[in-house]
């Protein structure tokens, strides 16, 4: 139950982030995806993958947002 409520909480944030437009890697992304033909929920769930591991780095290692490498992962996505 925990995951499932993890997982609501960061394809929010996904949406929030394509719906403000920041960062625009992120929307640019999902664009991408989808014209690949990934769908919605896909796309999002990778996006989020991507931005679990910058969320775990930037806790563990205390350190501040790195939009260039959050930006160069969602790059190398498919």
């Amino acid at each position: 139950m925990a995951n499932l409520k993890l997982k609501s909480k960061i394809l929010e944030i996904v949406d929030n982030q394509i719906q403000i437009n920041d960062p625009k890697i992120t929307k640019e992304t999902m664009e991408r995806l989808m014209d690949m033909g990934y769908s919605d929920i896909e796309s999002k769930e990778m996006i989020g993958r991507v931005l679990v591991e910058e969320m775990y780095d930037i806790l563990k290692n205390q350190v501040p947002f790195n939009e260039k490498r959050y930006s160069d992962k969602l790059n190398m996505l498919p």
